[in-house]
């Protein structure tokens, strides 16, 4: 695990409809917002979609036919009010763990305008066999794919 991983920063859009009668972005919003920036970094699971943007690191695209990126579970820290903008919002993307049959990505969402941390998360994620549903362990070339954006958990 490198102590500085290359992080990977993306530009995720907030809706209008994202807001909630607070005026800040719903809670289950910043979910989908966190799945954006995943998608964006890693690509989006293999055999889904039509083509467009190569991701910053195809750990989710360069996956064996009929493997599945799931998710196993996320945890969700709101540090701030992420208020509604019609600018997309900032995040910061890289991976704090790595083990034999998962990883975990994490991330910062920053307001665009203060530059303010306010969710910090990470999500588990699990490859599947889409068939049988048995877990699949990373590959040599998976772990070697997520070692230079490998660094230390938000909530370490």
């Amino acid at each position: 695990m490198s102590s500085s991983p290359q992080i990977i920063s993306c530009s995720v859009s907030m809706r209008w409809g994202d807001m909630d009668a607070y005026g800040h972005i719903n809670n289950v919003e910043i979910v989908r917002m966190l799945e954006e920036a995943r998608v964006h970094a890693f690509g989006p699971p293999g055999g889904t979609g039509g083509p467009g943007r190569e991701p910053a690191v195809p750990l989710f695209t360069d996956v064996p036919p009929g493997t599945q990126s799931l998710v196993v579970e996320h945890r969700v820290r709101y540090v701030a009010e992420l208020t509604y903008r019609n600018i997309p919002a900032d995040v910061d993307v890289w991976i704090s763990a790595v083990k034999g049959a998962s990883l975990t990505i994490a991330y910062v969402i920053h307001d665009p305008a203060t530059h303010q941390a306010c969710v910090r998360a990470e999500t588990t994620l699990a490859f599947v066999d889409g068939a049988t549903g048995a877990l699949q362990r990373l590959t040599p070339a998976q772990r070697e794919m997520a070692a230079a954006h490998t660094g230390a958990s938000v909530f370490a």
